[in-house]
């Protein structure tokens, strides 16, 4: 059976999840595992972002972002189901 393509919202719950690299953290997990999307972070101190690509890289994804860089501690990560996005390239930072 094919891969599917999704689309994931994600937000992490800190802990400490802003000024540890979470969101460079997450480009490069995204990047290596060829999903599309964004991240940001938020004024409320949490991350969010969404990623795109086949369902199984995508799982991979969020266990890498649920644990985060070393000095992260993520405490809740939420996800939900979003649209897909047709001719997204790349994963950036958002401001």
């Amino acid at each position: 059976m094919a891969d599917k393509v999704k689309r994931v919202y994600f937000l992490a719950h800190g802990g400490v999840v802003q000024g540890v690299s979470f969101r460079y953290f997450t480009q490069k997990r995204a990047t290596s595992h060829n999903l599309t999307g964004w991240v940001r972070n938020r004024d409320d101190n949490k991350v969010e972002g969404e990623a795109q690509g086949k369902e199984s890289a995508l799982t991979l994804f969020l266990k890498d972002v649920d644990k985060g860089p070393k000095i992260a501690h993520v405490v809740r990560l939420d996800k939900e189901d979003r649209d897909v996005v047709e001719g997204e390239e790349g994963f950036v930072i958002r401001r």
